[in-house]
């Protein structure tokens, strides 16, 4: 968090307010972003698919007209794909042209191609806005002698409904 609001201030200084325009300078703030969707994306499945022909996938066979769900959270917790899949790096991203409003497969928590989420665009811009508004307007700190490791947080993700 520290990074993220030393990269703010550097961008803004210490006054005024974050504008859409000032986000594409902030990639430290991008990779949070990208690094929060890939561990805790907004749903555990995209939408559900049909097969319209038989099809082999990874050498398992999909009949005609199953039902086929993606695990998107599996997706980002793919050891194969993310080094040290379970902790939180934003620094995975930066240098690095991934993104969730294209077609890195790697990543994609709102889905892709012709049933990508709709409110993509307004959801992106304002999650970017409202963390660096948040990380620009107040200093951020535990209490004294506390360390992030002993915090009692508990994930409870329960995605959007459908």
């Amino acid at each position: 968090m520290a990074k993220a609001q030393k990269e703010i201030r550097g961008v803004l200084g210490n006054e005024g307010i974050v504008q859409e325009s000032d986000i594409s300078k902030l990639h430290y703030l991008q990779a949070i972003v990208k690094e929060t969707f890939r561990l805790h994306p907004p749903g555990p499945l995209l939408l559900p698919h049909k097969a319209e022909t038989d099809v082999e996938i990874c050498g398992f066979t999909v009949p005609k007209n199953s039902q086929v769900l993606v695990n998107v959270w599996a997706i980002g917790r793919d050891p194969s794909t993310w080094l040290n899949p379970n902790a939180f790096v934003p620094e995975r991203f930066l240098g690095f042209d991934i993104d969730v409003k294209r077609r890195d497969f790697e990543l994609i928590p709102f889905g892709a191609g012709r049933r990508i989420c709709l409110g993509l665009p307004l959801a992106h811009r304002m999650v970017h806005l409202i963390l660096a508004s948040l990380l620009h307007s107040y200093a951020w700190k535990l209490d004294d002698g506390m360390k992030p490791a002993d915090m009692d947080i508990i994930v409870q993700s329960r995605g959007i409904g459908y």
